[in-house]
């Protein structure tokens, strides 16, 4: 850990720089593939959209030593066609999900799952839900996406600026779609737990943006009286400045996040608890991602287009590239804006007068 410390310190005082900002176009890219996996995953496979959006019929049975075998077997039983997802939760329980089923069809399955499976059919777990409730679900889900972007889109703007405001908001839905192309490469279904999850995933990704923001906001206050760096180089100073913070913020809460993930999912079979936990694991590690390798360089860009900031850029160009550390000392700069230490030349250093006669 202390080397971990010391780098940050290094970080910070502009010791030590990664260029974020010159290298945007390799994150860019990364971004890209990653979009355009999420895409291909959507569209072969699709999201596997919950009995709360779609609607139909569950029924959870717990005996010891039950199997997912048996339980189609009772399914198949009945002759009902209808489409049949069953899973095995834990040790105990196995559940059988239909689609939209009638009162007969529904009360046929719950028979031929107790008979089958030697239990009662008041002991089976019963869940139905209409396709209009489904709807209903699915529409307020979305009013509350949209309207969750629209109340953090004018807070940014009145709190920091309208561009970060905007490259905030591309960061996030970079985010949410790169986590939805995963639920739909995994295969796992999309619950209510699942809309929780994507809406946890906005607030921290936006946290994390903010925190890089605010650096850059203070770094880059008065940049244009001093002419000492341009914007790009005063925000890639903050990103370094804000980056060890961000990975121990990140690293902190993946941990238990990834311990429910583990425990709850994996040896507890609890459905709730993987839903939730594995759109708040990968929006935990894209949101980290995005507001360092995303936000802040779109950030730059779009800052860089205004034309005080190419007056600077020129003017910090012909004084020769000098760049500012965090002390405020100028120090120059090469060509991709990352600070070059310069040779120190002191008196020590400097040729001896011969006396005068």
């Amino acid at each position: 850990m202390s080397s971990l410390s010391g780098i940050g310190g290094r970080l910070y005082r502009g010791e030590t720089s990664i260029d974020f900002i010159g290298k945007r176009r390799r994150w860019y890219a990364i971004s890209a593939l990653l979009i355009l996996a999420s895409i291909g995953a959507l569209a072969i496979q699709g999201l596997h959209l919950g009995i709360e959006f779609k609607g139909g019929s569950s029924y959870i049975v717990t005996k010891q030593g039950v199997t997912v075998e048996q339980a189609r077997a009772a399914v198949e039983s009945t002759g009902i066609t209808s489409e049949t997802i069953i899973q095995k939760i834990g040790t105990e329980k196995v559940r059988v999900q239909t689609g939209a089923l009638s009162t007969v069809e529904s009360n046929q399955i719950q028979d031929a799952l107790a008979s089958k499976l030697g239990v009662s059919v008041t002991s089976i777990d019963t869940q139905i839900v209409g396709p209009s409730w489904g709807k209903e679900i699915t529409r307020k889900a979305l009013y509350g996406l949209i309207g969750f972007v629209i109340v953090v889109m004018l807070y940014l703007a009145m709190a920091f600026e309208p561009k970060m405001a905007i490259a905030a908001i591309i960061a996030v839905v970079h985010d949410v779609f790169i986590t939805v192309g995963i639920y739909a490469l995994v295969g796992f279904d999309v619950t209510p737990a699942t809309v929780i999850g994507f809406l946890t995933i906005l607030g921290y990704s936006l946290y994390d943006t903010v925190v890089v923001f605010d650096k850059v906001r203070e770094n880059t206050r008065t940049i244009t009286s001093t002419s000492k760096s341009t914007y790009s180089q005063a925000a890639n100073l903050a990103v370094n400045q804000t980056l060890v913070r961000s990975f121990n913020t990140s690293l902190i809460a993946l941990l238990p996040v990834g311990s429910i993930l583990f425990v709850g999912a994996g040896l507890l079979g609890a459905g709730t608890l993987k839903d939730l936990s594995l759109a708040l694991f990968i929006g935990l590690a894209t949101g980290t991602y995005s507001s360092i390798f995303i936000a802040t360089p779109i950030l730059a860009v779009l800052r860089e287009r205004e034309p005080a900031m190419q007056a600077l850029a020129k003017r910090v160009n012909a004084r020769g590239g000098a760049a500012t550390s965090s002390d405020g000392s100028s120090a120059p700069t090469s060509s991709n804006g990352s600070i070059v230490v310069a040779e120190r030349r002191g008196p020590r250093n400097q040729p001896k007068r011969k006396g005068r006669k």
